[in-house]
């Protein structure tokens, strides 16, 4: 792929443009607020030039500081670029600062898209329809119905080798007539957009209408790791992380493996299956705990159906709601002549249930609100059980005797 003409290079003629395209490294601009607003109750300013680039293309906005004052968010108003600050700013002279590892790491992201778009368009024939660059993971859509592991893993090395190959990356304008003449993949040109059209350029591999922010090297991204794919409108979304956050990904991979090393007491390759055989285990127990708690909602429902009274009660301080739902479902059918006041909780956290059998002779749906209203709380539900959750178990007697006075009439 010949280069460029020079005489299109950033360095040569070309529109205003401002610092952000003109120079991706400039992290610091004196400059100038020309106007100030607020949308929304979002302040914002408008500088007469600005490094900060706004959101757009698959890159979030920069952030960074106006003076002392922090800019949250940028955004492309029509031709001009509005920077929301944390608090009004005023007009006049200002130093305008990025946060320049957001922006570096940026730059990692966007540039290893350009080379992973190029490359799978090469070597696989997949063209990229949509980019997303992500706070922890960044993604491309590719049309192809499916990514195998082969492929991925082909994909991942032959851009391990560009990376090595230090190819330089430059912007250049061109006119929008050289696009098909030069060989430039675009997806397609702003509607109404007028005069030169800025050029992504990796020197050899490819050349594509961008206005983002990138490296100067292919060497800069250090490392590209491909994650993993899901299916995406009719295309296969190709997730990966590049250059320093892939470094940070693998620290923590590091980190959260030696902790897990010293919990399962296991090596690296056998962390799975430990993990697996505990998980088959746990599902055991919770089957037994499953089956030991029904046992026992058995068990107290007979011994509350067994009593003379024709309104029972019984209070479990470690029970849930779902143990008083049993033990209701079970009495009821039991015993349904009777009404039990089931309560259960620490004194903290506390459920309550009032259960009416089908020849119990009450009318649940008047009888319930009375006792949840004496247990200082609220609930619902129909016959057999109300049930709901108690600010205090202090009434509890108060509501046996309205469950009492209920079954005397």
């Amino acid at each position: 792929m010949a280069p460029m003409s020079d005489s299109t290079s950033d360095d040569g003629p070309q529109p205003p443009v401002p610092a952000y395209l003109r120079d991706s490294y400039l992290a610091a601009l004196d400059t100038e607020v020309l106007a100030v607003g607020d949308a929304g109750g979002r302040p914002w300013a408008e500088l007469a030039d600005t490094v900060c680039y706004p959101e757009g293309g698959g890159q979030p906005a920069d952030s960074g500081r106006i003076g002392t004052t922090a800019v949250v968010d940028v955004q492309k108003v029509g031709d001009r670029v509005r920077h929301f600050v944390a608090e009004p700013v005023a007009r006049g002279p200002v130093r305008l600062e990025l946060e320049w590892p957001r922006r570096w790491d940026h730059m990692q992201q966007h540039t290893a898209q350009h080379l992973l778009t190029a490359v799978a368009l090469r070597e696989l024939g997949w063209r990229t329809t949509a980019f997303h660059l992500g706070p922890e993971l960044s993604d491309i859509e590719l049309a192809t119905p499916s990514i195998g592991e082969v492929e991925r893993g082909r994909l991942e090395e032959i851009c391990a080798v560009e990376i090595r190959e230090g190819r330089s990356v430059q912007a250049a304008w061109i006119d929008p007539g050289e696009i098909e003449h030069l060989g430039v993949r675009s997806r397609r040109l702003p509607a109404g957009h007028a005069g030169a059209v800025r050029v992504i350029e990796i020197a050899g591999l490819d050349r594509n209408t961008c206005g983002g922010t990138h490296l100067r090297s292919t060497a800069e991204i250090g490392l590209l790791c491909l994650l993993g794919t899901e299916p995406m409108r009719g295309g296969t979304r190709l997730f990966f992380v590049a250059g320093d956050r892939a470094r940070r990904r693998l620290a923590a991979h590091e980190a959260r493996n030696h902790r897990l090393r010293s919990l399962l007491g296991a090596a690296d390759d056998e962390l799975a299956a430990v993990v697996a055989l505990r998980l088959d285990k746990e599902k055991e127990l919770n089957r037994v705990v499953r089956q030991l708690g029904e046992d026992l909602a058995a068990t107290a429902a007979a011994e509350l159906a067994a009593r003379p009274a024709k309104v029972v009660d019984i209070h479990w301080p470690a029970r849930d709601m779902a143990f008083l739902q049993q033990v209701g479902r079970r009495l009821a059918e039991a015993a349904p002549a009777k009404v039990a006041l089931l309560t259960a909780g620490d004194g903290v956290t506390m459920v309550f249930a009032v259960v009416a059998g089908e020849t119990a002779g009450v009318d649940l749906a008047s009888l319930g609100p009375r006792v949840a209203a004496a247990l200082g709380g609220r609930g619902g539900g129909r016959s057999p059980i109300y049930q709901g959750k108690a600010d205090s178990l202090a009434g509890r007697s108060d509501a046996l005797a309205i469950l009492s006075h209920a079954v005397s009439r």
